[in-house]
């Protein structure tokens, strides 16, 4: 067995307890002792002096699902960070299950390509298929993952705007059920999106019951994060209560300038409320002014009518494009309209899939409506949905950094980076530098978070929401997955105007107690473990 001896470091267990000048003992894959002074011989000796001993990141919010098959260097990004787990299948999105109807199939991934990238094996249909591929794929960091109830409820009835069927809710909650049974790190839901906007309270509350039974986490994309955000973190919670399970309110934030200061507060008092009452309510941020997404979640749920394909079909039509420009200049109640929330002109255009459009990266969907000759930014929006099949990926500035700073202070909130997947070379900032910007600017620069605070929030909160056992924290039988940085020079790189920058300063990260990366270059090893929960 290999080993490793850690000395002279200032070693943060990850639980946020002050840090102490010790040494680390790692024999294979686990922490075997921790002491202030470790005479014990090792293969390998490595001197920490004058940096900081984490835990490696833990990042429960990746859209890099399909990245295992289809990049061999995909992890670079994530170990430039210290990311060494993440979980994936977000937001209701996942790989599987998918339809054995091919047509439908192909529906489904062309719907998520803008967040997962494109999905180029189609024969993993089923969870149990996805963790059989991945049980046989090399792996750069350790994977958990979920299954979304958007992809259950696509495979089941397509975009269809109608509830279950008696006979079609017990066919998605055997698909939920297999997947808990599976090891899955929880369910996600993404109400915001198409098709699952469509279904009630009600109806999320049966088919995620089997989560709750299992004692799982179900992580939610809520319904709105624009005037309707409070309303649908009172609609989670009541999922959750009637489910039986804990929820996580994925990237928790007000979204539109009428908003910001106000209902970040009102809705963190729901939550605390909640947990007053024993419920099991958690939260997550990225540390950026600005999400990503789809264009597609632009489209009001009822110019879609319960068909994406006719949709975008009629986006290529003068009357379809009418009929959007309406449909898009309306207020909905149970739908946020970020057309109007925000403005087009908020609205960026960051991941296209067809080579001649790649004229329109960068711009906001108003200046590519001006420079290429649109009637109006819907005009534009509506054909670039309608020439690349849904496929376009947009940031929408849509945050404020106050109430980033209110959620980053709770103290059951975790950092994420959300991170989506579309093939472009202008993705958000937040897949290259999420988690050292928490470092640089979170704690060295502004104060928000103490550096016991900032580690916790990206190692062991995460681990236990999704109950990695053994991971998360520096302790005697964890698994040695380990950082070692300056926290002086541990740095981001990325930005909005210039993202596609590797973050810079981690001296050593280790995964399973294999060196993964050393002076900011990965290794390029597959030493990550694909991660099934077990379940009592």
């Amino acid at each position: 067995m290999a080993s490793t001896l850690i000395k002279n470091g200032l070693v943060y267990d990850g639980l946020g307890n002050a840090p102490q000048k010790a040494d680390i003992y790692i024999k294979d894959d686990r922490i075997e002792r921790i002491g202030e002074t470790i005479c014990q011989e090792a293969d390998l000796v490595v001197d920490a002096a004058g940096r900081a001993v984490t835990p490696g990141f833990i990042d429960i919010h990746r859209h890099c699902d399909a990245k295992p098959f289809n990049s061999k260097d995909f992890g670079d990004v994530l170990l430039s960070q210290g990311i060494t787990t993440t979980v994936v299948g977000n937001c209701g999105i996942s790989m599987t299950p998918a339809s054995a109807d091919p047509v439908r199939a192909k529906e489904m991934y062309e719907f998520d390509e803008p967040v997962l990238g494109p999905i180029k094996d189609n024969r993993i249909r089923t969870y149990h298929d996805y963790m059989e591929a991945l049980d046989q794929t090399g792996l750069p960091v350790n994977f958990g993952s979920m299954i979304g109830t958007g992809a259950v409820k696509i495979t089941v009835k397509g975009f269809a705007d109608t509830p279950f069927t008696d006979e079609e809710m017990a066919e998605a909650r055997a698909l939920v059920e297999d997947a808990m049974k599976e090891g899955a790190a929880g369910v996600s839901v993404g109400i915001m999106y198409l098709p699952e906007c469509y279904s009630t309270t009600d109806e999320f509350a049966r088919l995620l019951e089997p989560v709750g039974r299992y004692g799982g986490v179900v992580t939610a994309h809520i319904r709105g994060e624009g005037d309707s955000m409070v309303d649908s973190v009172k609609e989670m919670i009541e999922i959750g209560r009637k489910a039986g399970c804990a929820v996580e309110i994925s990237h928790f934030k007000s979204c539109g300038m009428a908003n910001w200061g106000k209902e970040i507060h009102r809705a963190i008092g729901l939550i605390e409320e909640a947990r007053a009452k024993g419920q099991d309510v958690t939260c997550d941020f990225y540390p950026y002014e600005g999400g990503s997404t789809a264009l597609t979640t632009m489209i009001p749920p009822v110019y879609v009518r319960g068909d994406m394909n006719r949709a975008l079909k009629r986006m290529g039509t003068q009357e379809g494009v009418a009929e959007f420009r309406e449909a898009c200049s309306v207020a909905y109640d149970d739908w946020d309209n970020f057309a109007i929330t925000l403005g087009w002109d908020r609205i960026l255009i960051s991941g296209v899939v067809r080579k001649h459009n790649e004229k329109y990266l960068g711009m906001t969907v108003t200046e590519a409506a001006r420079a290429f000759g649109f009637e109006d930014a819907a005009a534009c929006a509506a054909w670039l949905m309608h020439d690349e099949d849904g496929r376009t990926a947009i940031i929408n500035m849509s945050m404020c950094q106050e109430d980033i700073d209110t959620v980053a202070r709770l103290p059951y909130s975790v950092v994420i980076s959300d991170s989506i997947y579309a093939d472009t070379n202008t993705p958000h900032p937040r897949m290259y530098g999420a988690f050292p910007k928490i470092i640089r600017e979170y704690v060295r620069e502004r104060g928000i978070l103490t550096m016991e605070q900032a580690i916790m929030k990206m190692t062991s909160l995460p681990a236990d929401r999704m109950k990695l056992e053994g991971r998360g924290r520096l302790a005697e039988g964890c698994f040695a997955d380990v950082n070692i940085f300056d926290p002086a020079e541990f740095r981001d790189n990325a930005t909005f105007a210039d993202p596609a920058r590797m973050a810079e300063g981690l001296w050593l990260c280790m995964v399973n107690g294999k060196a993964a990366l050393r002076d900011g270059k990965p290794l390029g090893g597959y030493h990550g473990r694909n991660l099934r929960i077990k379940r009592k």
